[in-house]
């Protein structure tokens, strides 16, 4: 079995921490020597945070470990694993304090933390980030590299495409499409379909200029 890396030592990937040791609890195994941070040579400043060692890049070995991107950013985070070795696996965690049905897809990658609400015939894609209490209705598309702050609440029927962040509280009615690059600022409300990239803000929503 490989060992687990977390990609990155900022406050998310402190917090992927925290959801791993939760996942492995259930199994009654530590995350000590199971569990490893893991960055670029150029951040290296502790070889422990929080008592997990930190790997640098250029000691990262891809036949060990299985990788999770913990960086917010989506436009970052798909940079980062576009410069991973292509042989890189990469894992998909569930906190098991979220509650999702049997009717949802969730590709490699991603990461569904605690509180979160999936009802039925959702997609979730590659490489997605869904913060803490987001929610998201039936018949959803989620795109890769896509990013919830929490307590987000997407409705029904609703379409996002790639590298799209949702600040906290934001809200997307029913039947919404969201193009690719989009970033909804917080507490921002989705009510008409987004169809030019940039960041919008408010309520009613503005495109910023």
């Amino acid at each position: 079995m490989k060992k687990h890396c977390i990609y990155g030592t900022g406050g998310f990937g402190r917090e992927v921490l925290c959801l791993v040791k939760d996942i492995l609890s259930l199994e009654n195994k530590s995350i000590k020597g199971e569990v490893f941070f893991l960055v670029d040579d150029e951040y290296f400043k502790d070889d422990i945070i929080m008592g997990i060692p930190v790997i640098k890049r250029s000691l990262f070995k891809v036949d060990e470990y299985n990788v999770t991107v913990a960086v917010g950013d989506p436009k970052l985070r798909k940079k980062i694993i576009d410069s991973m070795p292509k042989s890189t696996t990469y894992s998909t965690l569930i906190h098991p304090k979220s509650i999702i049905s049997d009717w949802v897809k969730v590709e490699e990658g991603s990461i569904i933390t605690a509180g979160c609400i999936l009802t039925c015939n959702i997609e979730i894609g590659k490489h997605c980030h869904l913060n803490l209490n987001t929610t998201i209705g039936h018949d959803c598309i989620i795109g890769n590299y896509v990013t919830t702050a929490p307590s987000v609440n997407v409705s029904g029927r609703c379409i996002l495409g790639d590298e799209i962040y949702l600040g906290s509280n934001s809200a997307v009615r029913e039947n919404i499409s969201i193009c690719n690059d989009v970033i909804i600022g917080m507490g921002g409300i989705v009510v008409k379909s987004i169809i030019e990239p940039g960041t919008y803000i408010g309520n009613p929503l503005m495109k910023l200029r």
